[in-house]
């Protein structure tokens, strides 16, 4: 699944494509995704200037006269900055005819993804309760060491609840808790306070990397340009089971939590 590092890869890839630019035309060739697409809605996006390409968590955001449009890559989406003319292929479910003669185009084999419109994201379902941004103020040491304190949950999993700290999927999590040297089956709770902030550093680093990268490709993931990412060259543990650790040399381990697979290093991770 696209993560983080993935969506605000996309994003940074389409703004300057689609800032400034006119709706020509909004064709849903497919609604069926993971909510049916509302078309009646999308018609009134026609003709509107859009405004801000932002992101929220996973979420993409296109700010227009109208409202904004959301987007979710799902667990298999991408999207493309084309010229209107270019022949759709297979999974090709909605475009975006922009008034430069380029399409924003939206592919989803799996159909996980979805297009969603509102007039005040900030209070729509699926955002108003998401958490603090990893990459933004409001996210530290600190924060982590508030929400650690009572809950017993590991720390790999309570980094993934997106209601306590957004944008870090498997990949990432596995990654930041080696680079801050903290076991993922640790008690949240038992964490202290000087760990809470390497490990606040450590996640803030780790997807500052990964989007400087353009994303970690495993299956599926293609920015915006087509082109896949490249963080899966520097990961340090994650699907790396059995193979020397980059530090130590001794090999990663693996196991299942929460039904995800956990990599870590049983010497470096205390």
């Amino acid at each position: 699944m696209p993560e983080l590092p993935e969506v605000e890869t996309t994003r940074r890839g389409i703004e300057p494509h689609v800032v400034g630019r006119r709706i020509h035309r909004l064709v849903v060739h497919e609604r069926r995704l993971r909510w049916p697409v509302d078309v009646e809605t999308s018609a009134t996006f026609v003709g509107c200037r859009i405004h801000r390409a932002g992101r929220r968590a996973k979420y993409l955001l296109l700010e227009t006269d109208a409202g904004t449009l959301i987007l979710h890559l799902g667990m298999s989406g991408s999207l493309r900055v084309l010229p209107t003319s270019t022949p759709r292929i297979a999974h090709d479910h909605v475009d975006i005819e922009l008034d430069s003669g380029q399409t924003l185009r939206f592919n989803d084999p799996r159909r996980f993804g979805s297009l969603l419109f509102a007039t005040d994201p900030a209070a729509h379902p699926l955002l108003k309760g998401l958490a603090p941004e990893p990459l933004e103020d409001g996210f530290d040491g600190e924060y982590l060491w508030k929400i650690t304190r009572r809950r017993k949950v590991a720390i790999k999993q309570l980094i993934m609840n997106a209601r306590l700290v957004v944008g870090v999927g498997n990949i990432y999590a596995s990654e930041a808790l080696f680079r801050a040297r903290i076991r993922p089956r640790r008690q949240s709770r038992s964490l202290t306070r000087q760990e809470c902030a390497r490990l606040a550093r450590a996640i803030r680093a780790t997807l500052t990397m990964a989007v400087k990268a353009g994303g970690t490709t495993l299956r599926d993931y293609i920015g915006a340009d087509g082109n896949p990412g490249y963080f899966r060259q520097k990961l340090y543990v994650y699907e790396r089971a059995g193979k020397p650790c980059r530090v130590c040399g001794r090999p990663v381990r693996q196991f299942t939590q929460g039904q995800r697979s956990t990599y870590w290093c049983s010497y470096c991770q205390k």
